[in-house]
């Protein structure tokens, strides 16, 4: 069975993961056959400032736009 790799921003709770882990597992479970405990999730969390797009960095505001005089 698979092992999932989940990489997201930082700051999602406990609470949270466990739900994901669990409708990913079920997800699996279903599509793939098999069982439960054959599945493994694992978390990476990642600061916005450690990830870019674009080559942009997430934590760098968004510009804002010129107010209308």
């Amino acid at each position: 069975m698979p092992t999932l790799r989940v990489e997201l921003f930082a700051g999602r709770t406990p609470a949270q993961k466990a739900e994901l882990a669990h409708e990913l597992t079920q997800a699996c479970v279903r599509v793939l056959g098999g069982q439960a405990s054959g599945v493994d999730v694992l978390f990476y969390d990642i600061e916005r400032h450690d990830w870019a797009t674009a080559g942009k960095l997430w934590s760098e505001p968004e510009p804002q736009a010129p107010a209308n005089s």
